[in-house]
């Protein structure tokens, strides 16, 4: 039994392709999911179905560890990201459970904060067997955390192997017929509290140029969708939501994606996307979801969480980052006049994400090398 911990959205998606590879390496392999968020088990079952058993990771307390280990008797326990939880880690070391962290990263802020309790930070990170990071950068801070350095290695972003399945595709083709084949389509994914307002003259300005252009926004957290789709109903425009299921008529405006999980059939039905939580300091999300899909991509100036991404996206010229609504006026329009350009891009950031694909073999390799070789049979 392999147990794989995904907290939400972003690391269940991190640890399909992973997942996969074992499943294709080992049909008979049994593998447990464990999330903390609805959103993230949904994300499993759609993108895994039944070729994995989830269930939702138990609380951090040594009696629970205890009968979850009995109940399930793991002989790996593999981390999406930064998710530690000590009770966890030490029950999993009290049972000869090795446990590694994968598409391991690690901000400067999260390091600042691990450092105001050195001490306990650097037993946590020292009951590690392995750590996967995604960049150099990454490998560093946890060797300022206190990791062994024979235990670190750089794999590499589980994200640039992303699955990009046809059923996607196919959905995007669907999608854009009910939202008006002849419609260019702006999306805006993962936005989070107080973007939308920012954005709302953003909205105007491109509506003035662009009068049949659809504006869909696709909020981070479900708790929002109400808020967001008033405030635009409150500037007068034509909003109609998903979950609504009303049609999506010429006069409709903005378009809010009100559910979960289903962003890059979005993405792949839009001419341009813009990724949020990156206009105000949040630190950005996922800009490798619309550019494996060929979408042209924006972003805000706040990008830490994916800082190495994004600098190499901008670096081919697939990703663009404005600073504010204004800019992302003057961009959106260009490649919205322009197919042309507006395909090159989208190829750039395909070409990317292909180029720089192959962490989960090299995954893989460090989880055979440093973890399989010391645990049972699976």
């Amino acid at each position: 039994m392999v147990w794989v911990h995904a907290v939400s959205v972003g690391e269940s998606m991190a640890a399909v392709p992973l997942i996969v590879a074992m499943l294709e390496r080992d049909s008979a392999i049994r593998i447990v999911v464990t999330t903390t968020t609805s959103t993230g088990a949904d994300n499993v079952e759609r993108m895994l179905g039944d070729s994995v058993e989830h269930v939702y990771f138990p609380y951090d307390l040594p009696v629970i560890l205890r009968r979850f280990l009995a109940r399930f008797k793991p002989r790996i326990l593999i981390i999406l990201e930064t998710e530690l939880w000590p009770n966890t880690v030490d029950q999993c070391r009290a049972a000869g459970v090795p446990v590694v962290l994968v598409n391991a990263r690690l901000s400067e802020k999260s390091l600042s904060g691990y450092s105001r309790v050195a001490a306990f930070s650097r037993a946590l990170i020292q009951s590690v067997n392995a750590i996967a990071a995604q960049s150099v950068a990454d490998a560093n801070r946890f060797l300022q955390m206190g990791a062994s350095a024979g235990l670190v290695e750089v794999t590499g972003s589980l994200k640039f192997d992303i699955q990009v399945p046809a059923s996607v595709r196919e959905e995007a083709e669907v999608l854009k017929r009910k939202l008006g084949v002849n419609r260019p389509v702006i999306v805006f994914g993962s936005t989070r509290e107080g973007e939308e307002a920012l954005l709302l003259d953003a909205v105007f300005d491109l509506k003035a140029e662009f009068e049949n252009l659809l504006f869909i926004f696709a909020p981070r957290h479900p708790e929002r969708f109400v808020d967001v789709a008033e405030l635009f109903r409150s500037a007068n425009l034509h909003v109609v939501t998903q979950s609504s299921g009303a049609p999506c008529s010429e006069d409709v405006s903005v378009y809010i994606a009100d559910s979960m999980g289903e962003l890059p059939r979005f993405y792949a039905a839009a001419d341009v996307a813009f990724v949020g939580g990156s206009l105000l300091p949040y630190g950005g999300h996922n800009v490798l979801e619309p550019a494996a899909l060929g979408t042209p991509v924006l972003s805000g100036p706040y990008t830490q969480n994916f800082a190495e991404t994004c600098t190499l996206l901008r670096s081919v010229g697939a990703l663009i980052v404005v600073d504010d609504g204004d800019e992302l006026v003057h961009v959106a329009g260009r490649w919205l006049k322009d197919s042309n350009e507006r395909d090159r891009v989208g190829q750039l950031g395909s070409d990317v994400v292909r180029e720089h694909g192959g962490a989960t073999r090299r995954t893989l390799e460090l989880v055979d090398n440093h973890i399989l070789s010391n645990a049972a049979e699976i």
